[in-house]
C-alpha cells in the first residue's frame, strides 16, 4: 500500500485507491506535466474536493502524493536532496487548487524550501465536469508555473495564468538546466571561501535583555563564528517575551529562517543561546540545516585550539559532558548534515557509541583532569615554599593578556587578534623592584584562558585545573579591552565568573588595555569609574614602567602577614 499524505479525514477507500494508483504513473522526462495526468488529477481533486499535490523526480515517476496544499503536503527537510545553494532539489510538485487564483504565498515559501525544480498549479473550474464532443475538457480553467531564481531582487518567478497545452508543451529539461546553469554562476561569484561554513546567525530578544546587551551578544556571537572558521552571512532577529519552548523563535519565524538559509545557501544556522537537545532536533528537522547554539562554537574553538595534552583533555571532556544528553537522535542528524563547526574534537564515531561508553570515557576524563589537577597543585606548593608571588592574569578574551604577559617577560606566547587564542595557561617570571626595600624581587605571572560571558558550565567544570590558576594565585592583574564599546559590561561579567570560582581569589589590579585606540572622554569615564586602575597599551609598550610599580604593590599588600 502506497502511503498517502495530509489530511484524509473523510476520504473513501475508493478515493483512496484513486490516490494510490497516481503512484503508478510515469511522465516523460523532458516534460512539466501531461494533459492527460493533470486532468486526471483535477478529476480526484474535484471529486474530494480538497486540493492534491503530487511530487515527480526527473526520471518522471510519482514519489510523493499528499492531499492538500504544496505548504500542507511538502517533504520533510531531511528527506529532502542537499545539494546546496547551485542546485534544485530535483523534485517537481503539481498541485491543484480549488479557487481560480493565483498561487498563494505560502506555496510558493513551500517552493523555496523545497529547493523544488518547479511548482505547477492547476486551478480548477470548481464546477463542474465540461464535456466537449463526448470527451473530457475541464475541470482546469488555467494553469500557473512558478520557479526559483537567483538573483537578489527576487526568490521566485511567477508566470501569468497559461493554458494546461501551454504548461504540457514547456520544455522541463531546457528550464531546469538553464535555472541550474544560473546558480551555478551566482553561487561561484558570491562564493568567498568553500572551506568555510555559510552560517546565518539567530539572535533572540527577551524581556529580560536591553537592546544594547542583545546587540553586543550578537556582535560577539559573529566574532565566535568567525574565530571558529564560519563566514556569516546573514544576522536574523526575532524580539519575544520568552523562547518558544519547542524552537525557540516563532513559527513563523522558524519558516523564514528556512526560507534565507535555502535563498543564501546556508549550510550551518548558529543560534545566541544554549538550545536544548529537543530544540535543536525540531529546529533541523523543519529547516533541513545543522543548527547549532553559541556554546558548541565556543566548544568548536577550542577544540581547534587546544595544543597540550592538558587542554585537549579539557577540551574532550568538556565537549562530552555537553553531548551527552544531546545524543538521543543526534547520530542520525550529523551523519545526515554534514560535518563543521560544532563536529570537530571527539567526533562523530566516537558521540554515536552507546550512552554508558560515552560515561565510562568522561570518567576517565574526570580522573586525567584531577590528576592534572594535583599536578599542578605540586607546581604551586613548589612555588610557595620558594616564597616566590605568583600573579595571573585575567581577563575577557582577547583583552590582550597574551601580548602583556610577552612583553613583561620577553615570553613568545601565541597572540592574535581572535576570540580565545589562548588556552594552556603559560607561566613565566619577573623581575621588578621591591616596593618597599626597591630591591630586585621575583615573581611569577600566569596567563589564563579567557572568559567570556556566560561561559558555559561544561567549559568551567572540565577548565578548572587551569582555573585553579586563577584562585591560588597571590593576586590577579584583570586586563581590560577599553577599546571595546562593551568594555564596562566585559567587566562585570568577570566579576561574575571570579565570584563562582569555589575560592576566593587573591585581590585584583585594574588594566586598562589599548589606551592608545580610544578617545578622550572613554579614558574619562574609565577614570572616573575605576580611580586604581592601570592605563596601559601593551603593544606600544605605553605605562608599564607605572605597571610594573603597581604590580609591586599589589604583591606586597597580597603577601604581607596579616
Amino acid at each position: 500500500m502506497e502511503t498517502i499524505y495530509g489530511n484524509l479525514q473523510g476520504l473513501k477507500s475508493s478515493q483512496l485507491k484513486q490516490l494510490e494508483k497516481l503512484y503508478h504513473q510515469r511522465l516523460p522526462g523532458d516534460h512539466i506535466t501531461t494533459a492527460e495526468f493533470a486532468q486526471r488529477l483535477a478529476a480526484i481533486s474535484t471529486e474530494i474536493n480538497q486540493p492534491v499535490s503530487v511530487y515527480i523526480n526527473r526520471r518522471g515517476q510519482v514519489i510523493r502524493v499528499g492531499v492538500g496544499t504544496p505548504r500542507q503536503t511538502q517533504i520533510p527537510a531531511l528527506e529532502l536532496p542537499r545539494y546546496g545553494a547551485e542546485r534544485l532539489s530535483g523534485i517537481r510538485c503539481i498541485s491543484t487548487q480549488l479557487k481560480s487564483e493565483a498561487p498563494s504565498e505560502a506555496a510558493l515559501t513551500a517552493m523555496a524550501m523545497q529547493r523544488l525544480d518547479v511548482l505547477a498549479v492547476l486551478s480548477l473550474t470548481g464546477g463542474g465536469f465540461e464535456r466537449r464532443g463526448g470527451g473530457a475538457t475541464g475541470y482546469i480553467k488555467e494553469t500557473y508555473l512558478a520557479h526559483l531564481v537567483p538573483h537578489p531582487e527576487a526568490i521566485w518567478n511567477l508566470s501569468p495564468p497559461m493554458s494546461l497545452d501551454a504548461l504540457s508543451n514547456q520544455d522541463f529539461l531546457e528550464l531546469v538546466d538553464g535555472l541550474e546553469a544560473e546558480f551555478q554562476r551566482e553561487f561561484v561569484a558570491k562564493q568567498v571561501d568553500s572551506d568555510r561554513d555559510r552560517v546565518l546567525l539567530v539572535g533572540l530578544m527577551t524581556q529580560d535583555m536591553t537592546p544594547l546587551q542583545f546587540q553586543d551578544g550578537l556582535e560577539e556571537l559573529a566574532r565566535l563564528v568567525d574565530t571558529a572558521g564560519g563566514q556569516v552571512l546573514e544576522t536574523m532577529q526575532q524580539k519575544r517575551p520568552r523562547p518558544h519552548p519547542q524552537t525557540v523563535v516563532g513559527e513563523g519565524k522558524v519558516q523564514e529562517i528556512a526560507l534565507t538559509a535555502q535563498t543564501l545557501g546556508v549550510n550551518l544556522i548558529v543560534f545566541d543561546r544554549d538550545l536544548s537537545p529537543a530544540q535543536v532536533r525540531n529546529l533541523e528537522t523543519q529547516t533541513g540545516i545543522r543548527v547549532v547554539d553559541r556554546t558548541e562554537v565556543i566548544l568548536d574553538i577550542f577544540a581547534q585550539r587546544a595544543q597540550s595534552g592538558a587542554g585537549k583533555l579539557q577540551v574532550e571532556l568538556a565537549q562530552m559532558e555537553y553531548m551527552l544528553p544531546r545524543l538521543t537522535g543526534r547520530g542520525q542528524a550529523m551523519s545526515r548534515l554534514g560535518g563543521g563547526i560544532g563536529t570537530r574534537g571527539p567526533g562523530e564515531t566516537k558521540l554515536e557509541t552507546e550512552r554508558r561508553g560515552i560515561q565510562r570515557r568522561i570518567a576517565r576524563l574526570q580522573q586525567q583532569v584531577n590528576q592534572l589537577q594535583a599536578h599542578r597543585s605540586r607546581l604551586r606548593l613548589q612555588r610557595q615554599h620558594q616564597d616566590v608571588p605568583s600573579i595571573a592574569l585575567v581577563g575577557y578574551t582577547n583583552a590582550g593578556k597574551s601580548t602583556l604577559l610577552n612583553v613583561l617577560t620577553n615570553a613568545e606566547v601565541y597572540t592574535a587578534d581572535q576570540l580565545f587564542a589562548t588556552l594552556d595557561p603559560t607561566t613565566r617570571r619577573l623581575v621588578i623592584p621591591d616596593a618597599v626595600t626597591d630591591e630586585a624581587q621575583q615573581i611569577v605571572i600566569t596567563d589564563t584562558v579567557g572568559f567570556i560571558h556566560e561561559l558555559p558550565p561544561s567549559l568551567m567544570d572540565a577548565f578548572r585545573a587551569t582555573l585553579e590558576e586563577v584562585t591560588e594565585a597571590d593576586a590577579l592583574l584583570h586586563v581590560v579591552d577599553l577599546s571595546h564599546p562593551a568594555w564596562q559590561s566585559q567587566i562585570r561579567s568577570v566579576m561574575a565568573i571570579l565570584s563562582e570560582m569555589p575560592v576566593t581569589p587573591g585581590p585584583s589590579l585594574i588594566v586598562f588595555n589599548k589606551m592608545d585606540q580610544v578617545d578622550g572622554d572613554t579614558l574619562v569615564l574609565a577614570k572616573e569609574e575605576f580611580p586604581q586602575a592601570v592605563f596601559i597599551s601593551a603593544s606600544d609598550r605605553l605605562g608599564l614602567e607605572t605597571l610594573r610599580y603597581r604590580i609591586s604593590q599589589l604583591v606586597h599588600y597580597a603577601i604581607a602577614p596579616g
